[in-house]
């Protein structure tokens, strides 16, 4: 049943206009709202904070229908799903799920996961992306690349370094929201594939984040990115093999 919606879904609402999309690096906004309605944006999540209930394997035959005709669109989903509804469903407190999980999963917003920066990818601890504890909150400064959802999320998940000497010890993960004095988005990136993906670099100049943002104990950022990537690695499979399985029908 839930391959048969995705797939439909596909062909009616993803179809119609994927190449001119993907040409002029368009963003399916009309098509991720429609997304956020049937429920894919949130499939994991708990229904009490608007999610679906479903389980991974559910997730992941999304995951494929939609990417064999607009892996643009799908990206929104599997970030949305494994890497910004996970982390807060699993890590977040009860006042963050209630104020970012709800709306998150419901799809009537949707979120960014903000790790790599100019001179680190994945690798969390090479980061220079810093958050300075002031108390009862924290300086932001840095830069994120290559960031999915970039200026079209209302809600980024950004890891930082609070304290260096403790290497990946002294990592946070913070939730800012887009409008946040001081946080802006840089220009979007001119890809070679999935082009109608919002992808974007961040800068964070001054931020002032609230303590209540951060995600975890003080020093949790690099275990939450990586418990939160290994999720994150399921969905991008799931894409590739989409993907692919779609190259190999059309041909």
């Amino acid at each position: 049943m839930i391959r048969s919606a995705a797939r439909d879904f596909a062909q009616n609402e993803l179809k119609p206009g994927v190449i001119e999309r993907d040409e002029h690096q368009k963003f399916p906004a009309e098509q991720v709202k429609k997304m956020g309605e049937l429920g894919f944006l949130g499939m994991m999540v708990d229904p009490r904070y608007n999610g679906g209930g479903m389980d991974a394997i559910s997730y992941v035959l999304v995951m494929e229908e939609l990417s064999k005709i607009d892996a643009s669109a799908s990206v929104v989903v599997s970030v949305n799903n494994s890497l910004v509804c996970y982390g807060l469903e699993k890590y977040g407190t009860e006042e963050q799920k209630e104020r970012y999980l709800k709306p998150l999963a419901a799809g009537e917003i949707i979120g960014a996961f903000c790790l790599s920066e100019p001179e680190a990818g994945s690798d969390a601890t090479s980061q220079r992306t810093t958050a300075v504890d002031m108390g009862d909150h924290y300086i932001l400064n840095g830069t994120k690349n290559w960031i999915t959802n970039g200026s079209t999320a209302s809600v980024y998940l950004v890891i930082a370094q609070t304290d260096p000497e403790k290497g990946h010890r002294g990592i946070n993960a913070l939730i800012v929201e887009k409008g946040m004095e001081g946080f802006s988005v840089g220009p979007k990136e001119n890809k070679l594939g999935i082009r109608g993906s919002d992808t974007h670099s961040l800068m964070f100049t001054d931020v002032k984040v609230p303590k209540a943002n951060r995600i975890g104990e003080d020093g949790f950022g690099f275990k939450f990115a990586m418990k939160t990537l290994e999720g994150g690695r399921i969905g991008i499979a799931a894409q590739a093999l989409g993907i692919a399985s779609g190259a190999y029908e059309l041909a």
